[in-house]
């Protein structure tokens, strides 16, 4: 029987693609979306102290957010209804994909999640109306630590499956990855 769950790295190793297992029937569908035991035994042995949802319209971009040390938050981002284009930005200091981004489409339909670590930059891209984002978080929100990258900083060169047209005023006037601030370390 294949593992409940499969934590399968992306082009940067430490954001990991998660599967889980599906039981359908003519009800449905039954999937385990996290359980720390079943994680751990795979080798993911993150603690979460924080669960969070948002709800977007098609053409909202919520990005590119972190929080700096002490207050870092690793993210495991899921799409409960809709889809988004989920996106990762490494921002740890002497990475060798240092300023290198990866993303993935995660919906519910293929029921995909991505974990983005500590020292990333986290955004994500509505692609249908009524898209309903669950993620789980390592810490807790910290006002004075929340900073963001730019989401169209061309020397990030991020390229969203189509134009954002629902931006924060915030987002909007994000710091390029060259101004921004923060204090990862790459660590292996």
């Amino acid at each position: 029987m294949p593992p409940m769950v499969q934590l399968t790295p992306t082009e940067i190793e430490d954001v990991l693609l998660v599967v889980t297992r599906y039981f359908r029937d003519d009800r449905g569908f039954f999937t385990e979306t996290y359980s720390q035991k079943n994680w751990s035994a795979e080798g993911f042995d993150e603690t979460f102290l924080q669960d969070n949802m948002s709800l977007s319209a098609k053409g909202t971009l919520r990005g590119m957010h972190y929080q700096i040390e002490p207050h870092g938050m690793g993210k495991l981002i899921r799409a409960i209804t809709g889809s988004i284009f989920d996106v990762a930005v490494d921002l740890r200091e002497g990475s060798p994909t240092f300023g290198k981004w990866v993303g993935r489409t995660l919906s519910a339909e293929n029921g995909l999640a991505m974990w983005v670590p500590v020292g990333f930059a986290h955004g994500f891209l509505a692609l249908e109306d009524q898209t309903l984002i669950y993620y789980k978080c390592t810490n807790t929100y910290a006002p004075d630590s929340e900073r963001s990258v730019h989401y169209a900083d061309p020397e990030i060169g991020i390229e969203w499956p189509m134009e954002p047209t629902g931006l924060s005023p915030k987002d909007e006037a994000a710091p390029l990855l060259r101004d921004a601030e923060f204090n990862f370390k790459f660590e292996k």
